[in-house]
């Protein structure tokens, strides 16, 4: 996994990544204190509505990210988007209307939705090798998990000593640092398609995800994944203190089991797909957590209360691992899958078109819970995502990419 530290773009890109996203966390939840403190008790409406808006922003301006790289260049492109959510960082703890809240969160989220895939497309055109790009992926994959598991320290340890707004601080820090560090690096250019205008530039991602077989398997697996997910994203703190009666320390412990997971199949990662290739392990995993998480009704059904916590952590660090095995690997099979001066265009689509499928899965998931009951609901998503892999699988039946021209 650290071959890919052996490449000295990639590390200054890697290090670019680890602030942002550390960045990222403390502003996540800066911005729960901050709904708090400007709406009471209707923080919970707000908050719901912030993550509309930032799934809404990821999909209709993620598939512009490859016309405006083209225009005004990759490396400029990353640097103002960071600047950008710099700045937004540091506005935000004087806001005092939830308005302007509203505004700012689609601006910083705007920023988020053209930086992480010009950066996602950059890195394979960096990172050639293809065992060191594996590596690559596998530490990207790690930095997601272990930010979810350091952002809360951190905050914690900062609210010890200075109030929430001082998380904002740290977030434009973050930010700040990720536009240094990927100015230091040379980028290479961008490589246009010939011939395209910008509503085709826009379009030919999409197109390409939804017409190479390998793409429209990985296109449906972000479906499955978003059904299935959503089971940890959205149900585990409700259904640790709701249904099971236990404490925010617990719900907690629970998504901690789940990230360490996650982390432990990002490491293994690039040792099992030399062997097995990308389309199996991606599959498998699917499978394994989608098996898991079917689990969790009888769970509840044979264990009421705090006792099935025991078993549903043993559930959820399987999940865990099943997420990131499917996750991990997806930018080598988009790089096998097009050529270079696609793959802005692809990542975008891809970026874009995913959050859709997590758009739909959060309030079906949530209302289907509160409608249903933990149990059922957890079934019937876990039922959905069999389909969509199996259906996956039928897409991608080749393990074997064939580049599209």
């Amino acid at each position: 996994m650290f071959i890919a530290f052996r490449h000295r773009i990639f590390r200054r890109l890697f290090a670019a990544h680890v602030v942002a996203l550390l960045g990222t966390g403390l502003s996540t939840i800066a911005i729960g204190f901050l709904v708090f403190d400007i709406s009471g008790g209707g923080a919970a409406a707000v908050l719901g509505t912030l993550l509309a808006i930032k799934m809404f922003t990821f999909l209709l301006i993620g598939p512009l990210a490859p016309a405006i790289a083209q225009r005004v260049g990759v490396k400029r492109l990353l640097v103002l988007t960071d600047l950008a959510r710099a700045a937004v960082a540091v506005s935000l703890p004087f806001v005092d209307n939830v308005a302007v809240a509203y505004v700012l969160i689609f601006v910083l989220q705007s920023a988020s939705a053209l930086f992480t895939p010009t950066f996602q497309a950059t890195i394979p055109r960096v990172v050639t090798d293809e065992r060191q790009y594996t590596g690559a992926l596998a530490l990207s994959r790690l930095a997601y998990d272990l930010e979810a598991l350091v952002s809360p320290t951190i905050a914690s340890m900062v609210l010890v000593f200075a109030p929430s707004a001082a998380l904002f601080l740290g977030t434009g820090v973050g930010f700040l640092g990720s536009a240094m560090l990927i100015l230091s690096a040379a980028l290479p250019k961008t490589i246009a398609a010939e011939g395209e205008g910008v509503r085709s530039e826009i379009t030919r991602g999409t197109h390409l995800m939804t017409t190479v077989p390998q793409l429209r398997g990985i296109l449906t697996l972000h479906l499955a994944l978003a059904s299935v997910g959503s089971i940890s994203m959205v149900l585990t703190v409700p259904l640790v203190l709701g249904e099971l009666g236990g404490d925010e320390t617990q719900a907690a412990g629970l998504l901690a089991v789940y990230g360490v997971g996650s982390i432990t199949s990002a490491v293994l990662m690039p040792t099992i797909v030399a062997r097995v290739g990308p389309r199996p392990y991606m599959l498998t995993g699917l499978l394994v957590m989608t098996a898991a998480m079917s689990l969790v009704w009888p769970v509840l059904a044979l264990r009421p209360g705090q006792d099935g916590l025991p078993w549903l952590s043993v559930i959820w660090f399987v999940a865990g691992l099943g997420n990131s095995a499917v996750l991990a690997p997806m930018g080598r099979v988009v790089r096998d899958s097009v050529p270079d001066h696609d793959l802005p265009h692809v990542f975008a689509a891809q970026f874009s078109l995913a959050h859709g499928w997590w758009l739909i899965s959060y309030p079906v998931a949530g209302w289907g819970a509160t409608m249903l009951g933990f149990g059922p609901i957890t079934l019937l998503l876990a039922v959905f995502a069999a389909l969509a892999l199996a259906f996956a699988a039928h897409l991608w039946r080749s393990p074997v990419p064939s580049p599209v021209s």
